[in-house]
């Protein structure tokens, strides 16, 4: 009975527990939190949290546009939470920060007003517009270009070390899109100075476009008496290999561009771009709303 006891947590003081909680992960303390109430205390605890929440978080929240003020939160646990859930926009509006739930890992959006947009300030090539969906003041509408290219950089410092991120596009689309069913996207991702990852996608949300043709083959006299004409139909694809967009759970669309690993202790300029400008088609319709920078399972 009494090594049951100890292997539920009744023994142990509660500031061992937390400290033992500290060292595990997010995920693995929620779990533990169902074992025993003892547990359950230790892991709401502002020692357990505290651990979980990035060393430069109140630097980071300090940032916010709002203060850091505005973050209305009791305990370190609920400010953990509420990082998951709602990302805060910081450095003018220009990004927004937030925590990946399960490993407290950093998550960052880089806005398309801190993107390189080739003819973005050109009105008759881009405009920008206010999106009520959007968590950002502005997005970049495309209206009418040649040659589409996109840029942006974040400093490795600012996100989590020993650790691989995913980089996405993030943007939605009129009913209108043209000048993508053809030709895909090249992306370039990686850290300055280093290999980069190149990829290949198509930035229409249908795939590539799709042909219909048809043959018309003469059937052999035979059974019938006269000559009858067969239609076949092979539908085929453009684009039969390659990425697509995919739905986000926020109503948005992304496309992944590449990934790259964090070493601790690095310093650099992570380096993302996109480009299609080998097709020579009119492009227009797409809304970019950022580059989404999140850890990779």
């Amino acid at each position: 009975m009494a090594v049951e006891r100890i292997a539920c947590g009744d023994e142990l003081p509660e500031g061992c527990i937390a400290t033992a909680l500290s060292l595990t992960s997010p995920k693995d303390a929620c779990r533990l939190a169902l074992v025993a109430s003892t547990f359950r205390s230790a892991a709401e605890s502002d020692a357990v949290w505290d651990r979980f929440l990035p060393p430069d978080y109140y630097d980071i929240i300090s940032r916010s546009i709002d203060g850091p003020d505005s973050l209305n939160v009791g305990s370190k646990r609920d400010l953990y939470l509420y990082l998951c859930d709602n990302p805060i926009l910081i450095d003018g509006g220009t990004k927004s920060f937030s925590l990946e739930k399960w490993s407290g890992k950093k998550c960052y959006m880089l806005a398309a007003r801190s993107l390189q947009i080739i003819w973005v300030d050109t009105p008759k090539h881009w405009r920008w517009i206010t999106l009520p969906e959007s968590r950002f003041s502005e997005v970049a509408e495309l209206l009418d270009v040649c040659w589409f290219d996109i840029s942006g950089k974040i400093n490795t410092n600012m996100l989590s070390p020993d650790t691989r991120y995913g980089a996405y596009l993030v943007f939605t689309t009129k009913s209108r899109t043209c000048g993508f069913e053809n030709q895909p996207a090249e992306s370039s991702v990686g850290i300055a100075g280093h290999e980069r990852y190149t990829h290949t996608f198509y930035l229409n949300p249908q795939g590539g476009r799709r042909q219909y043709r048809y043959q018309v083959v003469p059937r052999r006299l035979g059974i019938f008496t006269h000559h009858m004409a067969r239609i076949l139909r092979e539908e085929t694809e453009d684009a039969p290999k390659g990425c697509h967009p995919k739905q986000r759970s926020d109503g948005w669309m992304e496309i992944e561009l590449g990934e790259f690993f964090i070493k601790r202790g690095q310093e650099a300029e992570v380096e993302i771009s996109l480009t299609e400008v080998k097709g020579g088609d009119r492009k227009a319709g797409l809304i970019i709303e950022g580059i989404d920078i999140r850890p990779k399972e």
